[in-house]
């Protein structure tokens, strides 16, 4: 509620409203929960409104979760047939190495295709908070561009 709140409020200050979404695997999965969500999303956009969407903790389980925010947001990209997904970081991209832990890590500017080579670069998750991390981005660009949406990974 607090992340809702505080997007709202973020948005509203730009003259923007929200739509908070709350999803869990089996609206990406299950045909008419898939086509109930997607036009949930397609409604919030058409009234000009910002959906602000997130795993649905209270009802996933371990075994029906998401996990993280990557892999969901590819899902809802290709559910809306998006031509784009930009995925937010605290680095700039792909590098060889985690660039924290390497200071001799090379930016990775394009991937064209996400290799066995390109995973093996992520690494783990950066810290014991974070569900996502570098590995979760690559699985996500696996599932976006396998649909035909572009992906973005950039810091913000």
């Amino acid at each position: 509620i607090a992340l809702a709140g505080a997007w709202s409020d973020a948005l509203g200050k730009g003259g923007l409203k929200s739509g908070q979404i709350l999803l869990t695997l089996g609206d990406t999965e299950e045909r008419r929960r898939y086509l109930n969500a997607r036009a949930t999303i397609s409604t919030l956009l058409k009234m000009k409104a910002v959906p602000v969407i997130n795993e649905n903790d209270t009802v996933a389980t371990s075994e029906i979760r998401y996990g993280d925010n990557d892999r969901l947001a590819a899902r809802v990209a290709t559910m809306m047939s998006a031509d784009l997904l930009v995925l937010l970081s605290d680095i700039d991209g792909l590098y060889t190495a985690p660039p924290a832990r390497d200071p001799q890590a090379r930016f990775i500017p394009v991937v064209d295709r996400i290799t066995p080579e390109i995973e093996a670069m992520a690494g783990a998750a950066a810290s014991e908070l974070s569900r996502g991390g570098m590995r979760t981005k690559l699985d996500a660009g696996k599932i976006a561009t396998a649909a035909g949406t572009a992906m973005i990974i950039t810091s913000g």
